[in-house]
């Protein structure tokens, strides 16, 4: 597996850990999603355009 698909999977299951349906991360709201989110998209765009 390369570096991209790694981050991709690791940015993924952070994803899923910071949704606000989890019982440890209800008072969070939406913000750590749409930051992680971000990342996720960042990376992406890297992994398409060959960077990573």
């Amino acid at each position: 597996m390369s570096l991209g698909t790694v981050l991709i999977i690791l940015l993924i299951l952070m994803l899923l850990g910071v949704l606000p349906t989890w019982p440890h991360s209800r008072s969070w709201g939406y913000y750590p999603v749409g930051g992680v989110g971000l990342v996720l998209l960042i990376v992406i765009i890297l992994v398409v355009m060959g960077t990573i």
